[in-house]
């Protein structure tokens, strides 16, 4: 008996240390550097602020958001947005969503009527409160992200059209729906035609039995919000990318397509998921550095 209850106790201990390590480890990896209070709710953000920022300058504001059971420091990783922040000089933020596994509430459901609420009021308070920190240009704040990320993009661009200039969404998880969506912020979309978690034929996916959008019928509803007719300017077609402009958008609401034919689940340009869940990330095109090109043009400053 004694030595059953040594080897339960021997086994409860080594249990605790990995559990403790794991908590370690994930501390390490889910690093943020900023806190505040929202709605009652204590949430994090990750920062990056390049060494050539000038408080005296204002500079733009990028909001890059992390897709589903992602986290902030990942899609630091995987975007590369702090790179192109130490180039051109903006600031850049990774918001950290709630829940296990992290994730954004994008839709109004009947099962949580005020999650898209607290969402969108969270991003009021970290935009309100980076800019009493720092010297950001009101007309040029910028959201974009990765699959439920990219949706939350899509989320500021119908809810906080007043804050947000411009938003990119990557593989986005389109949930929103239209109608609630005023129109007029520019968007530029990026969807790989292999991607297995949010299909670009829509519908559910071998992950996750959501009705997702047509991704081609989604950008062209999105464009007619912002007056645009639905004739597309094909600007790029290469090897496995075609890159598509919508034509008649409204003055300063423009809205570019890009379809990978070969990408999956990814970032494209950027640091490469596990292929086995994710697919391929191509390197033909660089969507941070679209994105950044596509923003400053809608503003028409960098």
């Amino acid at each position: 008996m004694q030595n059953l209850l040594k080897v339960m106790f021997l086994f409860v201990m080594v249990v605790g240390v990995f559990f403790l390590a794991g908590l370690v480890i994930w501390n390490i990896m889910d690093r943020t550097n900023g806190r505040l209070v929202s709605s009652g709710e204590r949430r994090e953000y990750l920062l990056y602020v390049p060494k050539t920022y000038d408080p005296a300058k204002p500079v733009p504001l990028v909001i890059n958001i992390h897709g589903f059971s992602q986290w902030p420091a990942n899609q630091a990783n995987v975007s590369q947005w702090n790179k192109l922040a130490d180039e051109e000089g903006f600031i850049v933020v990774y918001p950290s969503g709630l829940g296990i596994p992290k994730r954004w509430r994008v839709a109004r459901t009947a099962e949580d009527p005020t999650g898209v609420d607290i969402e969108l009021q969270y991003f009021r308070d970290l935009i309100d409160k980076l800019s009493t920190e720092y010297a950001i240009d009101p007309k040029r704040i910028y959201a974009n992200g990765l699959s439920n990320g990219g949706g939350m993009s899509l989320r500021l661009a119908c809810s906080l059209s007043d804050r947000i200039a411009a938003i990119g969404g990557v593989a986005g998880a389109y949930l929103v729906d239209l109608a609630e969506c005023p129109g007029g912020v520019p968007a530029i979309f990026f969807h790989g035609q292999a991607d297995k978690i949010v299909p670009y034929e829509g519908g559910p996916s071998e992950r996750f039995p959501i009705d997702f959008p047509y991704i081609p019928a989604f950008v062209e509803d999105y464009a007619q919000l912002n007056g645009c007719n639905p004739n597309e300017i094909v600007f790029l077609e290469k090897d496995h990318v075609r890159g598509v402009r919508y034509e008649g958008c409204d003055p300063g609401a423009d809205v570019v397509f890009y379809t990978i034919s070969d990408g999956g689940h990814t970032w494209p340009g950027g640091k490469p998921l596990p292929k086995s869940i994710t697919g391929k990330t191509t390197q033909e095109i660089d969507a941070t550095r679209l994105m950044w090109e596509f923003f400053v043009e809608q503003t028409g400053k960098r």
